[in-house]
């Protein structure tokens, strides 16, 4: 060693240090009290102090009704904590999402191994086989080779820009159904953006004039990738957070039910998507795609220019071939596990014991058997590719299923769910509209798993309370939570969206609120719509789905629950 620097060659040693070791040069003449004080008293140090002291105050002077609500109470404190470290970012989020392992025992609110369940269970593996999978895709390039093949068939000639708008805006949903919905983001707006690049002028610099029609499509492209990843996502159990926290919670809480599966899920998300979708796509076309605006934009945006990037990434090689073999697999086992009450799965096989996260992480294992044809003894994935795990998407479920629990063993749901008492004297019809409402109104200041995450829980005993399936409940305020279409800071997905530089934030409330209204009357219809939606999906007639019978039929046969909860 020379000067404490390691040669890299050194880098895998044991004996090694893991982190570079940080020598302080500054004179010790220089290092004062203020100095010290000044490095103590920081914002981001009094924000640290603002979790511990809150919760310090909530267990010392809260006044909860009923008797014997310390555990109620503690469990309220350690909320607060965690709630003011994730609002102010005052600890890295995956970090203040580790902290129910050491608040929850040390409180009193449950064991140490208790709470450690809650981040590795069938959810959680579900989320690590599709990352792994999502990765490869990303790693091969194949999302952007679908990109640009699906785009190319919606650039028809003579250029219609709403035709285009709808590929882009379809090969991101349609991404984001198996992916996270802020990985699919992150991997289309790079797609999206190079075809605007084509376009006259950034938005922020050129002499030359640019046409109205060029600056409205440019907004309309950028809000339709990251609304298209919201409405994409809640098709799967994959495509977002809500959905996985959804389901854990229900296993969690009624763990006699049959968990929600899926192809159950699909069954119900992906029609409320397609009606999303088309709302969605209809509002951008009428405030941005104005007539005419094709013949602008067609001398710049032409079939031979994708055509030339496809050419680029030339033939799909054997790698490729293979990632999206083992892809579809596991989307047709996803499907197949549990078809009908009827028609058995392929996980009757093995008397219910296999779930969605054992065909995830089984997929994702053949990518680190399967050859890649590239070079000898290389297989498609191996751990040094899996570095960019998101790792603090899975640290924020498992808190998410810890807090769920920890509110329902500790009493707190009980206590918290009095406050929406009202919603026990509305009337039947208003009810799902209402919690859908709260929940879209919460989720535009706070993350939409933290929404999902402390609503569930109060949702549950509200139905308990009404005598009503949980479900009915819990669906609005799931999937309320992630209509975060107003504010750029709703879900990280508006902020890749905001930072191209495209769009302002008049333009999402213009866009996003109309698209919050109508997601929450498609979530809301009542039976009088039974019919319309069995005239627009038939198919899903003969197996008794559709969007309404989530609600009317809740345990009987989309989730198949046994009986009453």
């Amino acid at each position: 060693m020379n000067g404490g620097h390691l040669p890299a060659a050194a880098s895998d040693d044991l004996k090694s240090p893991l982190l570079p070791v940080v020598h302080n040069d500054e004179p010790l003449e220089k290092q004062t009290l203020g100095h010290h004080l000044r490095t103590i008293f920081t914002p981001k140090n009094c924000y640290i102090a603002l979790g511990p002291l809150l919760c310090a105050v909530v267990c010392l002077c809260a006044r909860l009704g009923g008797e014997d609500t310390t555990t109620a109470k503690n469990m309220l404190g350690v909320l607060v904590w965690m709630f003011a470290w994730w609002l102010t970012e005052a600890v890295p989020m995956p970090i203040t999402s580790m902290s129910p392992l050491f608040l929850f025992p040390l409180f009193g609110i449950t064991t140490a191994d208790h709470v450690a369940s809650s981040y590795m269970d069938d959810v959680i593996s579900l989320v690590l086989g599709s990352f792994i999978l999502a990765l490869a895709v990303e790693h091969y390039n194949i999302h952007r080779r679908l990109a640009l093949n699906i785009t190319m068939v919606f650039c028809v000639e003579p250029l219609n820009a709403p035709v285009l708008l709808l590929g882009i805006c379809a090969t991101t949903a349609f991404v984001s159904m198996w992916m996270h919905n802020v990985a699919a983001t992150v991997m289309m707006m790079p797609v999206a953006t190079g075809i605007l690049q084509r376009l006259p002028s950034s938005p922020s610099s050129s002499s030359e004039m640019v046409p109205p029609a060029v600056g409205k499509f440019c907004r309309a492209v950028v809000l339709g990738v990251i609304y298209s990843a919201v409405v994409g996502g809640m098709s799967t159990l994959t495509g977002t957070g809500v959905n996985l926290i959804l389901v854990g919670m229900w296993k969690s809480y009624f763990p006699e039910a049959d968990p929600i599966s899926f192809s159950q899920w699909f069954f119900f998300g992906f029609p409320l998507a397609l009606c999303l979708f088309v709302m969605l796509w209809g509002i951008l076309c009428v405030l941005y795609c104005p007539k005419g605006s094709g013949k602008l934009l067609s001398p710049y945006l032409h079939k031979s220019h994708l055509r030339t990037e496809l050419e680029m990434l030339g033939p799909m090689s054997f790698a490729e071939k293979m990632v999206l073999s083992v892809f579809g697999g596991l989307v047709v086992l996803w499907m197949t596990r549990n078809i009908t009450d009827d028609i058995p799965g392929w996980g009757c096989i093995f008397n219910g014991r296999a779930g969605d996260g054992t065909v995830s992480v089984m997929m994702a294992t053949l990518l680190f058997i399967i050859p890649n044809g590239i070079k000898k003894g290389e297989k498609l994935m191996d751990w040094g590719k899996c570095k960019k795990l998101p790792w603090n998407i899975v640290l924020l479920l498992g808190a998410g299923f810890a807090i769920a629990d920890g509110v329902r063993t500790s009493g707190l749901a009980e206590v918290l769910s009095k406050g929406l008492v009202f919603l026990e004297t509305a009337p039947y019809w208003a009810i799902a509209p209402t919690v859908c409402l709260i929940a879209a109104s919460i989720t535009e200041f706070t993350s939409n798993n933290a929404t999902t995450t402390l609503l569930v829980p109060l949702l549950i005993e509200i139905a308990k309370n009404m005598q009503i399936h949980p479900l009915l409940l819990m669906v609005p305020g799931a999937i309320g939570s992630q209509f975060a279409f107003l504010l750029p800071t709703g879900t990280p997905s508006n902020v890749v969206g905001f930072t191209t530089g495209h769009i302002e934030i008049k333009d999402m409330i213009k866009t996003g609120l109309p698209l919050k209204i109508a997601g929450t009357a498609f979530l809301c219809l009542d039976a009088n719509s039974w019919y319309t939606f069995n005239f627009i999906i038939p198919t899903f007639i003969s197996m008794k789905i559709s969007c309404l019978s989530i609600y009317y039929m809740a345990g009987t046969y989309v989730f198949g629950s046994k009986g009453g909860v």
